[in-house]
């Protein structure tokens, strides 16, 4: 009777618990706000992925379905289709925001601008043809290259190429800066150009004339890790102070690479259709009254230029008033 007994008054064995983690919720920016556009590392994202799955292959075909889709192209649609079908891809190049593609055809690069919904993506050709498809290029392998554009702020064009500091670009962009991912980007040059700026530091972070691919997301974050505030006048900035902050753009770059890029929607995806998810590592962009992930102050949210810039009052004090 001993063993039943004491097999009756022993407590039930727990299985062990699993602890669920939490889904992630997309943060979304403010409903006053506009959307963000893609900045460097979400291109250079959709330029790796042109490199893999477009470098080396031939346009049989192109065919167009929307006219603002090409409207930067002057000569219209069926010049631009002609002209690239027969075509083989050479190389898909990046700077800043800018993207490109360059072809066996010398000086002629077709410029791709993403604007607020474009996506770049490669697909079979017996694939279901999106909604906003604006473009699709038959490509030699079989598969497509499509432009999808929900907001048709975006387009492609076809344009000579030029050569700036050594380097070919696309005439459009012969006026944009280096990047601080480019090879050749000179961290000196760029503290002279921006110290010599009689205005606010965040505003001359997105001047794409002095320094490329910083958009409002990464300026805010590279300012929070430099501890400084956007409203700071840059030439009162010391060359130490403004290297360090050049340091924190190209690490924050870097860190949302390796992340994919930021995706605040659907409309942000890489050729493969797959969104990033840096905005989970976000310190300061979108999470006003949020505590800072540095010393929990509630993140503030500042009008600027039409959108927001977000800082922590206490790690970024705001100027003195002179």
């Amino acid at each position: 009777m001993a063993g039943p007994t004491a097999r009756a008054s022993a407590a039930p064995r727990r299985k062990p618990s699993r602890r669920r983690r939490a889904p992630h919720i997309r943060r979304s920016p403010p409903k006053a706000e506009k959307r963000p556009v893609p900045e460097l590392p979400e291109v250079e994202v959709v330029r790796r992925g042109l490199a893999e799955h477009v470098v080396g292959r031939v346009i049989e075909s192109v065919t167009i379905t929307h006219p603002r889709s090409v409207r930067r192209h002057l000569e219209g649609a069926a010049d631009l289709a002609a002209r690239l079908t027969g075509l083989r891809v050479e190389a898909a190049q990046r700077r800043g925001k800018y993207l490109w593609l360059t072809f066996d055809e010398p000086d002629t690069a077709l410029v791709v601008h993403l604007g607020m919904s474009g996506q770049m993506l490669v697909q079979p050709a017996d694939a279901p043809v999106e909604k906003h498809a604006h473009i699709r290029a038959r490509l030699g392998d079989g598969s497509e290259l499509r432009f999808v554009d929900q907001r048709t702020f975006g387009g492609w064009a076809l344009a000579p190429l030029v050569e700036v500091d050594g380097t070919s670009v696309p005439e459009p962009v012969a006026h944009i800066a280096r990047d601080p991912l480019d090879p050749l980007f000179d961290a000196d040059i760029a503290v002279k150009a921006l110290r010599a700026k009689q205005t606010e530091i965040k505003r001359v972070l997105l001047d794409q004339s002095v320094i490329s691919g910083v958009g409002n997301i990464y300026a805010d974050e590279s300012l929070w890790r430099a501890k400084l505030h956007g409203g700071r006048l840059a030439s009162g900035l010391t060359r130490p102070a403004v290297h360090a902050l050049l340091t924190e753009v190209g690490t924050v770059m870097g860190d949302a690479l390796l992340a994919g890029g930021t995706s605040f929607d659907a409309l942000y995806v890489n050729v493969n259709g797959e969104s990033g998810y840096f905005e989970r590592s976000l310190a300061v962009y979108g999470r006003a009254d949020e505590p800072c992930r540095r010393c929990g102050a509630p993140i503030l949210r500042e009008k600027f230029m039409n959108r927001s810039s977000y800082s922590c009052p206490r790690c970024q004090p705001k100027p003195r008033l002179r």
